[in-house]
């Protein structure tokens, strides 16, 4: 894995160092819409807000947003290029390669799940080349791990429901992952569709009425950005769940084994924060992450009736008392 930190530490804070009268703009090109994905954007500001810029004050951030047509993105990028931001973020593949295809020149930042070589999005992870760089995960292959670790959790589990956004571009992909690592697992996998909030209740009872015996909530924006509300529902309908951000665990969640999404986009943020300052896309190593945590919630084990089996509480990174 590549790690950012030694490449980052040699550039001073961007907010103090902005040259005056120069408010830096950026653009922003996700899926889905403010409701359904701004945990994602929420936690870029966090970061840059640490690095001394705040939106609308010393940076502009202007964000489109293509909803649940992918189809959007090429003209959604091409209306971003029209007004010469500094930069451009990417949130998925498909919006950067949009992005790509619509400017040759303008840096652009990219936060995707999957293979960016692979999409052909950069050249390679140590030397991106072209005009793209940033962050990418190879979350997808965490799905196999949180199927182990709820029949472990959970013996005997039979069926484990899965929710799923149909709105979210790599949705068929990562159900596809899911069905290929429940075969080997020996496991029945049960699609609960939820696309918008509305729905979530509906959806989580739908799950424990078909006798799901665990629960995985995968990671998207769109259930990240329902956090709050979604742990709560789970817990209530009394569903051992496995979540594939460290977030939801913190927030009450059974456990949770992959990184903290806020953690990620703090790093997103400062690669936004070199390229503004002049730093070459082509010249930045496409970064990922480093450490997959698995954290354990035992109190809310307790609540649920889970004696958490202690070669996995052995194997957590943190446990939550």
């Amino acid at each position: 894995m590549i790690a950012l930190g030694s490449t980052a530490g040699v550039w001073p804070f961007a907010g103090r160092t902005q040259p005056a009268g120069r408010v830096p703009h950026v653009g922003y090109l996700s899926a889905g819409s403010i409701e359904t994905n701004g945990a994602y954007l929420g936690a870029l500001k966090d970061g840059l807000r640490e690095l001394g810029y705040t939106d609308g004050q010393n940076i502009v951030i202007d964000v489109r947003w293509a909803g649940d047509r992918p189809s959007n993105f090429p003209q959604l990028a091409a209306s971003l290029v029209k007004d010469k931001p500094g930069a451009i973020v990417g949130t998925c593949i498909p919006s950067t390669r949009a992005a790509k295809s619509a400017t040759r020149s303008i840096p652009i930042v990219m936060s995707v799940d999957g293979d960016p070589v692979a999409a052909g999005l950069v050249a390679s992870l140590a030397r991106p080349g072209g005009n793209v760089t940033g962050t990418s995960t190879l979350l997808e292959e965490l799905i196999p791990k949180w199927l182990e670790l709820l029949a472990v959790a959970v013996p005997n589990v039979r069926d484990v429901a899965v929710l799923t956004n149909p709105d979210n571009v790599s949705d068929l992909y990562v159900w596809a992952k899911v069905e290929e690592a429940a075969r080997r697992i020996g496991v029945s996998p049960v699609k609960i569709d939820v696309s918008v909030p509305a729905d979530m209740d509906r959806g989580i009872m739908e799950a424990k009425k078909r006798g799901a015996g665990g629960l995985i909530v995968t990671t998207q924006a769109y259930f990240a950005s329902q956090l709050q509300r979604v742990v709560p529902l789970i817990d209530r309908a009394g569903l051992a769940a496995i979540y594939g951000y460290s977030e939801f665990a913190e927030a009450g969640g059974l456990m949770s084994y992959g990184l903290s999404y806020r953690d990620y986009y703090r790093r997103l943020a400062r690669y936004l924060d070199l390229v503004l300052r002049g730093a070459k896309p082509a010249d930045l190593p496409v970064e990922q992450p480093t450490k997959i945590e698995l954290v354990i919630n035992l109190a809310t084990a307790r609540k649920l009736g889970i004696v958490m089996p202690p070669q996995l509480l052995i194997r957590a990174d943190r446990v939550i008392e």
